[in-house]
């Protein structure tokens, strides 16, 4: 039995005009908040030029604009808002910038070009991985010679700490961008190559994690089964033959993962939650957590009790990579918002991007602003939309307060425009006031029928702050993120302008510059 104001749009406009705060009715309520907002945005005169110590990159996996809106709306709405007046932590970045998303040779991307752009700095064609231009998909004797290094890369080549967290598998698209370089980003494994690549001497996605770059910090996220030989029962899920060991070769590569580890370090492979909660940041050197076979369960399907959230393991991960003076790179995925708009899942894609803005909250907190620069964007968009003139506190998922005026239908306020919600019953669009459009599951309508949902082309959102954020502002091409966070930790190529590696010390050197100006200045006066 659906709720009456579901059922009937416009007794829930009716009723939402009772929401409206009564401050807001006053409009010195707005002159007052635009004043405030006024004096923020003027102390951003005073730009932070320090040295970036550390720096974060949250990556929201196909978390367009349309996307951080409505995760927005639904955020206040799960605190008992009406939600549009929602501050997410992103909103609070003072620079904000937009990206352009497309591939060498795509249009509309795909999530390993444009990890490939985001992290190494270098544009690439759809599908491939850390790797440049010049290399086709799928074809192993392109990409000698055309491998790209990551910021990722950069920063450990520096001596800081670095760290890949995700929702994902470890090996998917957008953190292997950071470590391999591959003609195609399906090869999670030796099973998922062709013969020819093998033999042509081109290695999977999850060997290269543990050989390419050895000594990464701390690794989260799924992707147990890419590392364990073919058919090895899976530790949580035994009796299950989809989550079996995929590998060829019959290499254990979290044990080699261990092996290959000083024995005075102390390494931990995690599987699930309450090893992760329990753990102790200053005794634990290497963290590897692979909380399930594949990819992590959906915030909203997540198990609490064996599976950690987005934000938990943000927290350890921060905890582990500030022990080193020298600072750390780390990178995070929120990267199953892709997943869930693929499926035409909505809810879950909003709940995943609301989990995203909640760890970028608890990294605030444990990290500084005067020495860490943190960097939100998304790789792509999708073509995901909400609409219809929904009312003040409309609930992001309800019908909107109109029916369709050519079929006389309702519709929701969300809808894709292709993908597998399409459905025609007797010969015309479903009538949805027949189904649970507020499950979970629901996959909204969609004017094309897909059995996946697309990417969108448009530009994405890029927020910063920290140590030299105001370098992400305008419009940007996506492979010029890389190379402004480079610039602002000193590391990669381009350090020209920086005197050490330790934070304040550009501007500290400008103060040195003027102070000796000033003296010789005097001494030629007087």
């Amino acid at each position: 039995m659906k709720p009456l104001l579901l059922l009937f749009p416009f007794l829930a406009q009716a009723a939402l005009s009772f929401m409206v705060p009564e401050k807001e009715k006053d409009p010195q309520f707005w002159r007052l908040q635009a004043q405030e907002t006024l004096q923020r945005a003027l102390t951003l005169q005073k730009l932070n030029t320090n040295v970036a110590k550390n720096v974060i990159l949250f990556l929201g996996d196909g978390m367009g604009i349309s996307t951080v809106t409505a995760a927005r709306i639904l955020k206040g709405q799960l605190e008992q808002r009406t939600g549009e007046e929602t501050i997410l932590e992103m909103d609070r970045f003072p620079f904000v910038a937009l990206s352009k998303t497309y591939n060498t040779n795509a249009q509309v991307p795909d999530s390993a070009g444009t990890a490939t752009a985001y992290l190494c700095g270098v544009k690439a064609n759809e599908g491939t991985l850390g790797v440049s231009a010049a290399v086709t998909r799928s074809q192993c004797n392109t990409t000698a010679g055309n491998e790209v290094t990551s910021i990722l890369k950069w920063a450990k080549a520096a001596g800081k700490s670095v760290g890949i967290v995700t929702t994902t598998r470890v090996n998917h698209a957008t953190p292997s961008a950071a470590y391999a370089h591959s003609a195609d980003r399906d090869w999670y494994s030796d099973n998922e190559m062709p013969p020819e690549a093998l033999q042509q001497g081109c290695k999977d996605i999850a060997h290269q994690l543990f050989e390419n770059i050895p000594d990464i910090e701390v690794i989260m996220g799924g992707g147990r089964k890419y590392m364990f030989p073919k058919n090895a029962s899976d530790v949580e899920y035994p009796d299950e033959e989809k989550y079996r060991g995929t590998r060829l070769d019959n290499r254990n590569l979290v044990q080699e993962w261990k092996d290959a580890k000083p024995k005075d370090k102390n390494a931990l492979y995690l599987w699930n939650r309450t090893g992760l909660m329990e753990l102790d940041p200053a005794k634990v050197d290497y963290l590897l957590g692979l909380f399930e076979p594949i990819d992590m369960m959906y915030e909203l399907n997540r198990n609490h009790q064996t599976d950690p959230s987005l934000t938990e393991m943000v927290t350890v991960a921060i905890q582990m990579l500030q022990k080193n003076p020298r600072g750390f790179f780390l990178l995070v995925e929120g990267g199953r918002i892709d997943h869930g708009h693929h499926e035409g899942k909505a809810k879950m894609a909003l709940h995943e991007a609301v989990e995203m803005d909640r760890a970028i909250g608890k990294a605030g907190v444990l990290t500084s602003s005067e020495d860490t620069l943190t960097v939100v964007t998304a790789d792509h968009s999708h073509v995901f939309t909400f609409g219809g003139y929904t009312p003040r506190g409309n609930s992001i998922f309800a019908l909107a307060p109109m029916q369709s005026d050519i079929d006389k239908k309702p519709f929701t306020s969300i809808l894709y425009g292709n993908g597998p919600g399409y459905k025609m019953v007797d010969g015309g669009r479903e009538n949805i006031s027949t189904v649970n459009f507020t499950d979970a599951n629901y996959q909204a309508q969609s004017a094309v029928p897909l059995r996946m949902e697309t990417h969108g082309g448009e530009d994405v959102a890029v927020f910063a702050k920290g140590p030299m954020a105001h370098l992400l502002h305008g419009v940007h091409e996506q492979n010029y993120i890389p190379h402004a966070m480079a610039y602002a930790a000193c590391i990669g190529e381009n350090r020209e302008h920086c005197r050490s590696g330790t934070p304040g010390s550009r501007a500290g050197s400008v103060s040195l510059i003027s102070a000796i100006f000033s003296v010789l200045l005097l001494q030629v006066l007087f």
